[in-house]
C-alpha cells in the first residue's frame, strides 16, 4: 500500500462543488474542472472532494465517480472525494461496491463524502419525501460501514432498499478502508453520523453567517454520539469548507471577487437553495447585482 508521511498541522484541500454560472459551455467547464485538480496536485493541495448534484444548473457533475477516476489518471498525490455522494439516492450496496473500486484504482487515494441530499429540486424529480432524507442517510451508512467490514453476510431491510447476505466481492485496498466523511451543516445528523461510526465530518456551514460560532456545539454532539457508541472521533479528521480567494491585500481581493461572489451568492445561494441573506455587514454586500446585469 501507498505509505504517507504524516501532516504536521493543517492540511488544505478544495471543496468542488462545483460551482458554473448558467449559461456557461458544460463540456468546456466540466474540462476546467480536471485541469483544476491537476493544477492542485502540481502545488500540493491534499485533497478534492468533488460534489454530485442533479438540477438547478449550477452544478454540473452527476457522479462524482467518474471525475475521480479521470482526476487519479492526471494525478500522483492528491487525495480525491465525493464531496459528497447523497446516500438516499443509490442502493448503499453499490455505493460501497464503487468505491472500493476506486480505491483499488487509486491506490488508496479515494475517500467516501456521505450527505442525505442538498438540492430539494433532485429528491423531487427521485419522488424521495424531504424528511425522510436524513433519516435514509443514516440507514444507508449503516449499511455501508456494516459491509466494509468485511465480516459477516449483511441482512437488512428497510422501506426503500433491501440486501440479504449481501458481501462485497473484493475488500478494501486500504486498510481497514477507505476515508469516511460526513457532510455537516446546521442539522445535527451529519455530527450524529459521524461520531456513532466514528468518520471524518466535513462542516460545509463553517463559512456561512454565524457557522463558526456553531462548531464547539456541533463537535459536541458527535463526542457525545461517540461515546454513547463507544467509537472514537478525531479533530484530525474534521474538514472545515468556507470560501476563500487570496490576492496581495484585501482590497485587491474584494475588487476580484466583487461581481463573482455575487452573482453566486445571490442567484445561487439564495434564489436557488433559500438561504438567508449574507450578513449586513459584508463588504460585498453592496457590490454590483447579478439580477442587474442580467437583466
Amino acid at each position: 500500500m501507498v505509505q504517507r508521511a504524516p501532516h504536521r498541522g493543517l492540511t488544505f484541500g478544495i471543496f468542488l462543488a462545483p460551482f458554473h454560472r448558467v449559461g456557461d459551455n458544460p463540456t468546456l467547464a466540466i474540462g476546467r474542472d480536471l485541469d483544476l485538480i491537476t493544477h492542485l496536485d502540481q502545488l500540493g493541495y491534499d485533497e478534492a472532494w468533488i460534489g454530485e448534484h442533479h438540477s438547478a444548473g449550477w452544478e454540473l457533475i452527476a457522479s462524482p465517480e467518474l471525475i475521480i477516476a479521470a482526476a487519479a489518471e492526471r494525478t500522483k498525490n492528491i487525495r480525491l472525494g465525493s464531496g459528497v455522494t447523497s446516500l438516499p439516492y443509490h442502493h448503499p450496496f453499490l455505493v460501497a461496491q464503487r468505491f472500493v473500486q476506486l480505491d483499488h484504482m487509486t491506490k488508496g487515494r479515494a475517500m467516501l463524502g456521505c450527505g442525505p441530499g442538498a438540492l430539494t429540486s433532485d429528491a423531487y424529480m427521485l419522488a424521495i419525501e424531504p424528511e425522510t432524507q436524513r433519516p435514509r442517510m443514516m440507514e444507508a451508512l449503516d449499511a455501508i460501514i456494516a459491509l466494509l467490514k468485511c465480516e459477516e453476510p449483511v441482512t437488512m431491510k428497510t422501506d426503500w432498499f433491501e440486501m440479504r447476505d449481501a458481501r462485497l466481492h473484493l475488500a478494501p485496498y486500504s486498510d481497514p478502508h477507505f476515508p469516511i466523511a460526513v457532510a455537516s451543516t446546521q442539522s445535527p445528523a451529519g455530527m450524529q453520523a459521524a461520531g456513532k461510526h466514528g468518520l471524518g465530518v466535513l462542516s460545509l456551514g463553517a463559512g456561512l453567517p454565524g457557522g463558526i460560532d456553531q462548531l464547539p456545539a456541533h463537535w459536541k454532539i458527535a463526542e457525545d454520539e461517540a461515546a454513547k457508541h463507544g467509537t472514537t472521533i478525531s479533530r484530525k479528521d474534521w474538514r472545515l469548507v468556507a470560501n476563500m480567494h487570496c490576492a496581495e491585500d484585501d482590497e485587491r481581493a474584494l475588487r476580484d471577487v466583487a461581481y463573482g461572489e455575487r452573482q453566486e451568492t445571490v442567484t445561487y445561494f439564495e434564489d436557488t437553495l433559500g438561504r438567508p441573506p449574507g450578513r449586513s455587514q459584508d463588504p460585498l454586500r453592496e457590490g454590483p447585482s447579478p439580477r442587474a446585469s442580467n437583466g
